[in-house]
């Protein structure tokens, strides 16, 4: 896992430290000897795909920096039923009050990369990239999108810095797309590259005519997609977007486009059922 998601997995254990912790973990503190060891395992209770262990391992050893943590299935692997995820050894009073903030991260992460790999398994066999969006939990981007890469799929931009999205209300403000996409090509280096959003075939040839890198199909049927697709015939990377579900994936990649973004991927997480058990 890269140092900048540890870094950002750590602005946001403090947080998660204050407000479940406070003065202590009056209930541990008062039945556990402070010097006693145990040794505990993560189980998967469903099927999915794992993502987030080292930040679980992060977690754990705020509270014991001697806590010995063995991984059984990194990042990535697709885990079932019953599968022992990591096996780790510390301080009694560590491993239960480390308990549920390692487990909310390793939960949503998994719950996030389940679910990108699912879309994943949607589009097998064409040419089609999954796509994450920008609706992420607040300060969880770094976390939220590496659970994406571990899913299988792809990140779209980071933020508004990294890349140029002209979407309906910037269209408005410029006077149209041709207007909007030069004003912006005299200030940006050319290296960033330059999507626009249509919603019909009159600004997808616009956005043609501007000569835009990607264009986006934003809530089109699967119909209109398709004929968008012949008009672009390849000048330009073709993005679908909105109302993208599970069950749509399939029909919109045979409409011949290069990305689906799905902003379920992290806006609509369901956690992947964990838990820790205490083994010895």
């Amino acid at each position: 896992m890269d140092e900048k998601i540890l870094k950002s997995a750590e602005v946001l254990f403090n947080l998660a430290y204050a407000e479940d912790i406070g003065d202590g973990d009056i209930t541990t503190n008062n039945l556990i000897p402070p010097n006693k060891n145990k040794t505990a395992i993560l189980v998967a209770k469903e099927e999915g795909v794992v993502a987030g262990l080292p930040v679980a391992e992060m977690v754990f050893k705020k509270f014991d920096e001697k806590l010995q943590w063995k991984t059984i299935l990194p990042d990535g692997s697709k885990v079932k039923q019953g599968d022992i995820i990591a096996e780790f050894n510390g301080n009694y009073r560590a491993l239960l009050t480390g308990e549920r903030k390692a487990l909310n991260f390793l939960q949503r992460l998994s719950g996030i990369a389940s679910y990108a790999n699912k879309c994943m398994k949607e589009v097998e066999g064409t040419k089609v990239e999954i796509l994450d969006t920008r609706k992420t939990l607040p300060g969880y981007r770094y976390l939220d999108k590496y659970a994406v890469r571990m899913g299988g799929a792809s990140n779209h931009r980071f933020g508004l810095y990294d890349m140029v999205m002209i979407k309906d209300n910037h269209i408005q403000v410029a006077g149209g797309i041709k207007q909007a996409v030069e004003a912006i090509r005299n200030k940006i280096p050319k290296s960033i590259k330059i999507e626009v959003e249509t919603t019909n075939l009159e600004m997808v040839q616009e956005a043609l005519d501007a000569d835009v890198d990607i264009i986006m199909l934003d809530n089109m049927s699967s119909k209109l997609m398709t004929e968008a697709v012949k008009l672009i015939n390849k000048k330009a990377k073709i993005e679908a977007s909105g109302n993208m579900t599970i069950k749509r994936i399939r029909k919109v990649a045979g409409t011949g486009v290069d990305y689906i973004s799905i902003g379920a991927l992290t806006h609509s997480v369901k956690a992947l059922d964990i838990s820790q058990r205490i083994i010895d």
